[in-house]
């Protein structure tokens, strides 16, 4: 199993973030981790090995990484998958068929497309619902309910779901949580703290933090989950090449100060963008016009570099605009270094049905937008140019 043993006075994030599960090489003492580029492990008599028999089942660098994620989330166990996809295909392997699956509605169009078209044939029930109503989630839950998947805040909406109030009732009907925390990663929000048995990453976003990596993370505390993810993580053999750990653990290193930086400049643009009379709504947790602004305060110990926003008129004028940015760029994706807008009609939830983006408020106008850690001063000049524009 790959756990982290518990300390008294444990560092700081920022300290751990750097140095869990990361002690010098052994051979060489170099400080950096080293990439271990091997599939195989020599044995000195059959079954006799130094606890790496074959790298699908495990390879130091990614166990020096893995080590590192549980940390941050506060979790015993850590694994790591190829793409956050990845991740989601594993956790389904904790499910049989007829069992159900409770998800919020507004969640990432990647996650809906698994769940509704490929995982729904497997023999996996899913019904999508509005967490934020309470009474909703609780109508939606069956007696064969297994697994209630949450996001938060939610994409691309911004929704912020009661974490704390529906693992408790999950508690008690003994029903799995798991939650999505791509958008605030473990230095603004920890669903193991809220009572969720497993907290889920796309460390392709602000994790690896630089548009470079894909890759996705699973972290739990629950010991007889960590033996079974970690079996399944084998057998159906998700995981990431060695390289792709070490670059996401050189990554973590730098993960406070860029999020830092990320809600710096989010906030920032928020109110920008808040009094612009070109831009109808304005949607960000840190705002004190978003609905559940004190929930947010309350569960998450800042607000995170994602906001997404409503510009007025139709398709017509939010091409235009997004056409004219200079210093954001138009593309999928979220959590890197560099400022990116996206359009979730067209892009990133294109596969959700038009009716349910309807309801879900995924309108021609709504326009996502990952705030990098570039100037602020540029970033509100580019958006005023590509306003005039529109």
């Amino acid at each position: 199993m790959k756990t982290e043993s518990k300390k008294t006075n444990q560092p700081k994030f920022e300290t751990r973030a750097i140095h869990a599960g990361q002690d010098p090489d052994p051979t060489t003492n170099a400080v950096m981790y080293p990439i271990y580029m091997t599939t195989t492990y020599a044995q000195s008599s059959p079954g006799v090995h130094k606890g790496y028999d074959y790298s699908r089942a495990g390879n130091p660098t990614r166990t020096a990484y893995e080590k590192c994620l549980a940390s941050l989330e506060g979790g015993k166990y850590g694994f790591a998958f190829a793409s956050g996809c990845a991740a989601s295909t594993t956790v389904s392997g904790l499910l049989k068929e007829g069992d159900h699956v409770v998800v919020c509605d507004d969640v990432y169009g990647g996650t809906r497309r698994l769940f509704s078209m490929v995982l729904d044939d497997k023999g996996l029930d899913f019904t999508f619902v509005d967490m934020t109503d309470f009474k909703k989630f609780e109508s939606a839950i069956k007696k064969n309910t297994k697994l209630v998947w949450m996001e938060t805040p939610t994409n691309p909406t911004m929704k912020i779901l009661d974490v704390k109030k529906i693992t408790t009732f999950c508690q008690k009907k003994k029903i799995l949580t798991l939650l999505d925390n791509s958008f605030m990663s473990p230095y603004f929000q920890r669903p193991l703290d809220l009572g969720v048995d497993i907290a889920y990453h796309s460390t392709t976003k602000y994790i690896g933090g630089h548009s470079d990596i894909l890759g996705g993370a699973l972290i739990t505390s629950d010991d007889k989950l960590g033996e079974r993810i970690q079996y399944l993580q084998k057998c159906m053999g998700t995981v990431p090449s060695p390289f792709d750990c070490f670059m996401a653990m050189r990554s973590i290193k730098t993960l406070a100060v860029r999020m830092k930086q990320h809600e710096e400049n989010a906030k920032a643009l928020a109110g920008f963008l808040e009094k612009q009379p070109k831009i109808e709504k304005v949607l960000y947790p840190g705002l004190k016009s978003h609905p559940q602004h004190e929930l947010a305060k309350k569960q998450m110990s800042g607000f995170g570099g994602m906001l997404s926003f409503y510009i007025k008129g139709g398709l017509k004028e939010t091409k235009r605009f997004l056409e004219n940015l200079q210093v954001f760029t138009l593309a999928e994706s979220l959590g890197g270094v560099e400022s990116l807008m996206n359009h979730p009609a067209i892009m990133t939830h294109a596969s959700v049905p038009v009716d349910v983006r309807r309801q879900l408020g995924i309108t021609d106008n709504l326009i996502r937008v990952s705030v990098g850690i570039e100037h602020v001063d540029d970033l509100i000049d580019d958006l005023k140019s590509a306003l005039a524009k529109a």
